[in-house]
């Protein structure tokens, strides 16, 4: 993500760039969620389909009915220990490379259903590895366009080049947009979820 995609412009209609970005470039704009909700955050998923907020400027418009071609899981909802398995199988039957957006207070963490419910997961990390978090309860469209584009900036830095047989690690973003200050030369560092005030 250090490099521009285009590299160089030598005269009209002739760019240049490497393999690696220009696949990297195609599976990021044509991510197909999988048609899968869970409980009341499946409305606000539904909301990021329709005009208003219009998922398709990302190239995610596509949702697809079967996890055989769908390359994005969206967990909207709780999830309970009976419908963990459920999950699981969907998961799997998901081709690679496939991502995990886990959406909503009880997909993250369990929610409020989770102190008195015996019967929720208490994050859907459990079950399935997840890429990105989207809290809310339940989060905005807007919230979830931003975790889609954590997951493009993330399918963005993935390498394919090997150096001497071993292959690359992946270039992982550096959250922006986050709302964090700097904390070079901080007095004290920041812990767990804090933000600084600059106080």
């Amino acid at each position: 993500m250090t490099k521009p995609w285009i590299e160089g412009r030598f005269e009209e209609n002739v760019i240049t760039t490497t393999i690696e970005q220009a696949i990297n470039w195609g599976q990021q704009a044509s991510i197909w969620p999988m048609t899968f909700g869970l409980a009341c955050c499946a409305i606000e998923m539904m909301a990021v389909g329709a005009s208003r907020f219009d998922i398709d400027r990302f190239g995610a418009g596509a949702f697809r009915a079967s996890p055989r071609q769908a390359d994005l899981m969206i967990v909207a909802g709780t999830v309970t220990y009976k419908m963990a398995s459920r999950v699981r199988r969907l998961y799997n039957m998901m081709p690679d490379p496939k991502y995990v957006i886990a959406m909503g207070a009880c997909t993250v963490g369990g929610g409020p259903y989770f102190k008195y419910g015996y019967h929720v997961v208490k994050g859907v990390d459990l079950v399935v590895p997840v890429d990105v978090y989207v809290p809310g309860c339940p989060p905005r469209p807007e919230a979830l366009l931003e975790g889609l584009m954590r997951i493009q900036d993330k399918i963005r830095g993935h390498r394919l080049n090997r150096r001497d047989g071993v292959r690359l690690e992946d270039e992982l973003p550096v959250p922006h947009h986050s709302g964090f200050v700097e904390t070079t030369g901080a007095e004290h560092p920041l812990t767990g979820h804090q933000k600084l005030t600059g106080k």
